[in-house]
């Protein structure tokens, strides 16, 4: 796991380049405090910091290939390296190390980009061809790891990095903020790729390469959902259910190689517990896992949490976090942001405790709720699909006046007329799905000059590319693959990345593997659903593994007590967050607005709106460290 950085430019001198590529190298030192290097050739500067996790002494970047040609530099794992080494090795390649990153550099230098479909892991890197001089770019098919570029063709400049603070200062990109991705974030608690925060400034999507020549960029998508995928399809419910348990081994053994120590998170509900459960049957001897508890009762876990680690024999380590080291470490938290983010705040403090807790890897359960029916759109969102035509056929007069009472209601009045006014089938409701201020909220929310001169539409973006992507897709496939490009890669992973490498911990998601999921998108909606039960799937191939008490736990999400912090401990930075002066110097959110939305939450006491209240305040305190002298 590394942080990279490149700069190529004929506008700049290469000393230029240099120290803007080594200021960028600089920001990320926390994501690769083992190792750090640079290379120049031509127009073009490259710069890594390494977390060393395999071959610690041989991985060395960037690295450049046995003909010296290709120069690379690479943020990952790939799992699949020692097959890939045997292939090349048989066809010629000289290698000098054991690291996949040679692998990797060895595969592009055989295949180009055509490599990409052989990889298995999460990966963003690039490539310098010194004999075409041209950069190649690429992430992995889910966007588990980060790559931010901004290029100006004029200048015939491109600058790219692991993370946005990073490109910041190499001080080729003005910071400026985009009013609408502000108004995007009140809308997805994230800035969805490939746009960010910054004008100027975008993220390569999942599953996308590019490629710049001549001063020209061109993006590709190189992973479609719809691939072909030449495993056969399940014809029985055992069947499926011997394969599912065979391809969960067979993923996280491939997620377990490392020449440091592997840990795992466990929150004590099915999925962490499952992953930690399928690494003690790989053979993880005293196994390092890792969970946090909480002081108020409701919210912690740490009973289930305990059950599992003795069930499976790990050495476990609890870490209580209260309202109190939150509030301490709000500054440490927004420094760690580089863009504004209501979530991760938990894999911010398990990963801090896992490092601390000796281990440089940990495995996480992230995925299995895309993958298996785990959330409650799989159930509800068909049903109101099917129901959607005879919405529309009754008169408009109806239409409005119901859509306009359900828009004054709560949230999940106002979430429901946001679906009928603006959505006309499942793919327009799975756009919708995951927006945390309703349409008409989040307008409200912005600045009045802002609201003038910006056009919001109600939908996620990716409704413009994914409902073709999904021609002939199934209901399941359907919001699976939505909750995978959406939710999971602009919230989740991104935010996941951000916070565990902030501690220098490498954190993987075995759930997240392309074969897996290539495998299992194929089966039938009615084995991975478990006949309507969500996730029974899973925790029948987990039988015999874990207590009966976990596999039958009701789903309960992972929640930290910030309902009762933000009347508490946080309530000091909150009403500071909130004040007149402090609203106003952002210069893009409506003042009054946004005050009356946090008296609301203090009057009403509704503990579903803390995580929207939270992510204004996020929000606000993230746009004001941009503004601030």
């Amino acid at each position: 796991m590394c942080g990279i950085a490149g700069l190529v430019s004929l506008s700049e001198s290469d000393e230029q380049r240099r120290d803007a590529v080594a200021r960028m190298c600089g920001a990320m030192q926390h994501r690769g405090p083992d190792d750090h290097g640079e290379i120049s050739r031509g127009p073009a500067t490259l710069g890594m910091r390494r977390l060393a996790i395999i071959d610690p002494a041989g991985g060395h970047q960037p690295m450049t290939s046995a003909c010296g040609r290709y120069h690379l530099i690479f943020n990952g794992c790939i799992y699949n390296h020692r097959a890939l080494r045997s292939e090349l090795t048989a066809g010629g390649y000289p290698f000098r190390t054991h690291c996949d990153t040679e692998v990797l550099l060895a595969a592009f230098a055989r295949w180009g980009e055509a490599c990409l479909r052989r990889l298995r892991g999460m990966f963003a890197f690039a490539v310098w061809d010194e004999q075409e001089q041209s950069l190649f770019l690429a992430r992995d098919a889910f966007g588990i790891k980060p790559l931010y570029y901004h290029h100006d063709a004029a200048a015939n400049r491109l600058a790219f990095a692991s993370e946005l603070n990073a490109l910041l200062a190499a001080g080729v990109v003005s910071g400026r903020i985009d009013p609408h991705a502000v108004a995007e974030y009140l809308a997805y608690l994230a800035v969805p790729a490939p746009h960010t925060i910054y004008e100027g400034v975008s993220g390569l999507g999942p599953g996308e390469y590019a490629r710049l020549d001549a001063g020209r960029l061109e993006v590709k998508r190189w992973w479609r959902f719809l691939a072909a995928d030449a495993s056969p399809i399940c014809r029985t419910a055992e069947e499926f259910h011997r394969e599912l348990c065979a391809r969960l081994d067979d993923a996280v053994q491939a997620h377990r190689i490392a020449d440091v120590p592997v840990g795992a998170f466990l929150s004590g509900g099915l999925d962490s517990s499952g992953i930690a459960a399928l690494m003690a049957r790989a053979g993880a001897s005293r196994l390092k896992t890792f969970s946090l508890v909480f002081e108020e009762e409701a919210y912690s876990e740490a009973r289930p949490a305990r059950q599992a680690a003795e069930a499976l024999g790990t050495e476990h380590h609890e870490t209580v976090l209260t309202g109190r080291q939150v509030a301490a470490d709000l500054n440490r938290l927004l420094h760690a942001f580089d863009q504004p983010t209501g979530d991760g705040i938990n894999t911010y403090y398990v990963s801090q405790a896992a490092r601390t807790g000796g281990v440089k890897v940990a495995l996480s359960g992230l995925g299995s709720d895309e993958l298996f029916g785990g959330y409650p759109s799989f159930r509800d969102l068909p049903h109101l699909a099917r129901w959607l035509p005879i919405w529309r056929r009754l008169p408009a007069a109806v239409q409005t006046a119901t859509s306009r009472r359900l828009a004054r209601g709560g949230v999940r009045s106002r979430k429901l007329a946001d679906f009928l006014t603006h959505a006309r089938d499942l793919h327009g409701l799975c756009s919708l799905q995951r927006r945390v201020f309703s349409t008409g909220l989040g307008y409200s929310l912005l600045h009045p000059d802002l609201r003038t001169g910006l056009t919001a539409p109600p939908h996620h973006p990716r409704l413009d590319d994914l409902p073709a992507e999904l021609a002939g897709a199934d209901s399941f496939q359907t919001i699976s693959a939505w909750e995978l490009r959406t939710y999971m890669a602009d919230v989740l992973l991104r935010d996941s990345d951000v916070m565990s490498m902030a501690h220098s911990l490498e954190l993987r998601v075995p759930f997240i593997d392309g074969p897996f999921i290539s495998w299992l998108w194929a089966q039938p909606a009615r084995f991975k659903s478990g006949g309507g039960q969500a996730k029974s799937a899973l925790a029948d191939a987990l039988r015999g593994l874990l207590p009966d008490e976990i596999l039958r736990r009701k789903k309960r999400g992972f929640t930290l007590p910030f309902a009762v912090w933000m009347r508490r401990e946080l309530k000091p930075f909150l009403d500071d967050t909130f004040s007149p002066a402090v609203i106003a110097r952002t210069g893009l959110l409506d003042v009054s607005a946004v005050q009356a939305y946090w008296r609301n939450f203090l009057v009403h006491r509704d503990d579903r709106e803390w995580s929207r209240v939270w992510s204004l305040a996020i929000l606000i305190a993230f746009l004001n460290r941009r503004t601030a002298p």
